[in-house]
């Protein structure tokens, strides 16, 4: 049974693939901020719950290992009873003790033999752990990468365009300046002139056009 971190990084990877391109890119999408943030929300208050998880199944390594000893510990108890109970025999004295011995030494090779191999599993359930979060933070951080990329893509599509609209006005400023300095001209020599004098009709009509504008 996949967790919900999991289901939660397919959804992911299912809306990006459903996501329509840009117009004129193959790389960049249109992503729905809502619920993209809905989803790495979710993703976000799942995560620690996943981890605890998985720390919880490194720490029954623990448990694993000392199941173990104590498996261990009960044969080595055992052989020793045997081999006590042999050596009290003074008939078989000899005999006894080889075979306590023996005994002796299989259980400790047996009780290593489960140290090893339960030394070994934890190891594993470990590593397997450490791995899927891994992999698991990685998916993730691609995902982030993406939408970081995308949404600079946009901020810089804006700037663009407003650098675009101030070009375009002050190239109109500069081309009504030589109108704008004529007028000013006339104006001035309008109001310097006696009352009794008429204005230039083409001087008047260029200033009535300003006046209209």
């Amino acid at each position: 049974m996949s967790s919900r971190i999991e289901q939660i990084i397919e959804e992911i990877e299912e809306y990006v693939e459903s996501c329509k391109f840009q117009p004129l890119s193959t790389r960049k999408i249109v992503v729905d901020k809502e619920e993209i943030s809905d989803l790495l929300r979710e993703l976000r208050l799942k995560t620690p719950d996943e981890i605890k998880r998985y720390q919880k199944i490194i720490s029954n390594k623990d448990a694993i290992l000392e199941d173990a000893q104590q498996k261990a510990d009960a044969i080595i108890a055992d052989a020793q009873a045997k081999a006590q109970e042999l050596v009290t025999q003074h008939e078989i004295m000899q005999r006894a003790y080889a075979q306590a011995n023996e005994t002796v030494n299989a259980a400790n090779r047996e009780a290593q033999d489960i140290l090893d191999s339960a030394t070994q599993d934890a190891n594993g359930i470990r590593l397997s752990a450490i791995t899927y979060t891994d992999d698991m933070m990685a998916n993730m951080g691609n995902i982030l990468s993406e939408t970081l990329e995308d949404a600079g893509g946009k901020y810089r599509g804006f700037i663009d365009a407003l650098q675009s609209c101030l070009d375009v006005v002050n190239q109109n400023r500069q081309e009504l300046a030589p109108q704008t300095a004529q007028a000013a001209a006339i104006s001035n020599s309008y109001q310097s002139m006696p009352a009794s004098e008429e204005l230039d009709p083409e001087d008047e009509a260029l200033l009535d056009d300003l006046d209209e504008e």
